[in-house]
């Protein structure tokens, strides 16, 4: 079946960095595109970041460009998202994903990872 597996989060100084991954199994990663999402207490799950399955295209949501960095390794079925001078309001439960639709696109189910927290603060 397909699994999502999220790992990377932890604590963290606001400036610090952490890079998160999501290790895929389950289905032909290669031509899937990706996304990270996040969510903190009492808000919708919002996109951060998105990645085609060659890894040509990617997009970010605006708060995060600059700093974010999505990338993905098809020989090793991982997706990462490098996070760098990170801010308290990065704060949040981050999650992958495997998106239903790209581009215009039907890719079926929709998959989730079981998140991974990331604390940004003193």
């Amino acid at each position: 079946q397909v699994q999502l597996v999220e790992s990377g989060g932890g604590k963290v100084q606001p400036g610090g960095s952490l890079r998160l991954s999501c290790v895929a199994s389950g289905f032909p990663f290669s031509i899937y595109a990706m996304a990270w999402y996040r969510q903190t207490p009492g808000k919708e799950r919002e996109l951060v970041a998105s990645i085609s399955s060659t890894g040509s295209n990617t997009d970010y949501r605006d708060s995060v460009k600059g700093r974010f960095t999505i990338s993905r390794d098809n020989a090793k079925n991982t997706v990462y998202l490098q996070m760098n001078s990170l801010k308290p309001t990065d704060t949040a439960v981050y999650y992958c994903r495997r998106p239903p639709e790209y581009g215009g696109r039907d890719y079926g189910p929709d998959y989730w990872g079981q998140g991974t927290q990331v604390t940004v603060s003193e």
